[in-house]
């Protein structure tokens, strides 16, 4: 009798070792379960869409209008669909689309890609401007802009050609690079 006293810690410790392997086994991660979704699948999509950017003193400074955005959260990107982006500067309209385009975190740099048209309105006086080119980034808080694609600058009469472009105030203040050429038409009425 005594022996069997013994037994049940042993019994007690056998049934214990058998239900910790079975619930080891109905825990276990089935391997034919698909892997993890990667880090390149987007956490949100949204159609036709418009994200506005307000400056400090609480003014309208830009509004992105896209057919399509899609967050990528691995690398903090947003990647839009027929972009348009709207600034006022100054009192005058731009206005940028393209076939597709990215967004960078914080909104802090639009890269525009695909037959991109740039529209400004006239100034006073003065005559609207158009640019085009395969790409564009554009800095909306900081009024930069630059390409280092070529492009064409209209504005009235006059055009200029580059392979690259730097703009401040986006397009106040123009510096076109690499083979830059400019058509200025003569002032009716001028001497030669």
């Amino acid at each position: 009798m005594r022996a069997s006293y013994r037994l049940y810690p042993l019994i007690a410790l056998g049934l214990l070792a058998g239900a910790s392997i079975w619930l080891e086994r109905l825990s276990r991660v089935d391997e034919t379960r698909p892997a993890a979704v990667s880090s390149d699948t987007p956490d949100f999509i949204a159609e036709n869409t418009r994200i506005v950017g307000f400056g400090q003193d609480g003014e309208q400074r830009y509004a992105l209008v896209a057919n399509r955005l899609t967050h990528l959260p691995a690398s903090d990107r947003t990647m839009v669909d027929a972009p348009r982006l709207e600034l006022d500067n100054q009192g005058r309209r731009l206005t940028i689309h393209a076939t597709s385009g990215e967004v960078a975190s914080g909104a802090e740099r639009v890269d525009f890609r695909g037959d991109v048209v740039a529209w400004r309105a006239a100034a006073p006086g003065g005559a609207e401007m158009t640019f085009r080119s395969e790409h564009l980034t554009v800095w909306p808080d900081d009024h930069r802009a630059e390409t280092q694609q070529a492009l064409k600058l209209t504005q009235g009469a006059t055009t200029a050609e580059a392979l690259g472009m730097r703009a401040d105030n986006l397009f106040g203040t123009l510096d076109l690079v690499g083979q830059a050429r400019v058509q200025i038409p003569r002032r009716q009425g001028s001497k030669s």
